[in-house]
């Protein structure tokens, strides 16, 4: 092969070489420009024109929900909400986004209403099944305000009669994208009803005690509420007792 054809060899491939070079850089730039521009965006999303919805989100609550048809299936739900007051007024309605997780990325999970009782006891019976009680979730401790210094007990006095209506859209958060169909969820309405190991890790997520925030709720004056399992999906939901006059029971002063 002569000098010549080596040599011309030799140029096309540092030209290539170049060119694959000069593309590599352009791509890595691009990605870099790409992620700046994602971070930008999160960096602002508080301060998009039209997201007036978004940013009424300013309270969280977590607690647990647990499938109405199969009340097994637990799930640790975080609560990202929409209210103007804490307290549950007649006619008012609050709506809460929930995620798998307080931490990013978190899986959406689903979507919960919340009423007051009044607002309950005015529904049709075929509405109802879908509305589950807050009581026992909030007098045994379970439910909490963890922005609040005192995790929620002064302010949740004024949920205690409240109902909520959840269904989640990602039903199995094990999965890698939303499967099935959406999932009515429910809440426990006893001791037992939740396991000690999923209260056991949110209590180490936030280095708290949930024996104690129950504890410290016994300022409400009633007893926890013991609440049977829905025996089926069609069942009504009760608030303090499984039989009897639906009515808290006070707490022995002695």
């Amino acid at each position: 092969m002569s000098k010549y054809f080596c040599k011309k060899i030799i140029s096309k491939i540092a030209v290539v070489g170049i060119v694959v070079f000069l593309g590599t850089m352009f791509s890595a730039h691009k990605d870099v420009d790409a992620g700046k521009k994602v971070k930008h965006v999160i960096d602002n999303v508080t301060k998009l024109k039209y997201a007036d919805p978004v940013k009424d989100i300013h309270l969280y609550l977590c607690a647990f929900h647990i499938a109405k048809d199969n009340p097994s299936f637990e799930v640790e739900a975080h609560h990202y909400c929409s209210m103007k007051e804490l307290k549950v007024g007649k006619g008012d309605i609050h709506q809460c986004v929930i995620y798998d997780s307080k931490e990013a990325p978190a899986k959406l999970l689903g979507i919960e209403y919340i009423i007051s009782d009044d607002s309950y006891q005015m529904l049709p019976h075929n509405e109802k099944i879908y509305w589950h009680p807050h009581a026992y979730e909030i007098v045994s401790g379970q439910l909490i305000v963890p922005d609040m210094y005192d995790l929620g007990d002064a302010a949740l006095k004024g949920f205690l009669g409240s109902w909520g209506k959840t269904f989640h859209t990602w039903p199995d958060p094990d999965t890698n994208i939303p499967m099935g169909k959406p999932l009515l969820m429910w809440s426990a309405g006893a001791d037992g009803q939740i396991s000690k190991e999923m209260i056991g890790k949110r209590d180490k997520q936030f280095a708290i005690s949930t024996d104690l925030i129950r504890e410290r709720r016994k300022m409400y004056g009633y007893k926890v509420p013991d609440v049977a399992l829905p025996k089926s999906v069609g069942e009504l939901g009760r608030q303090w007792t499984s039989e009897g006059p639906d009515i808290p029971q006070k707490l022995n002063k002695n």
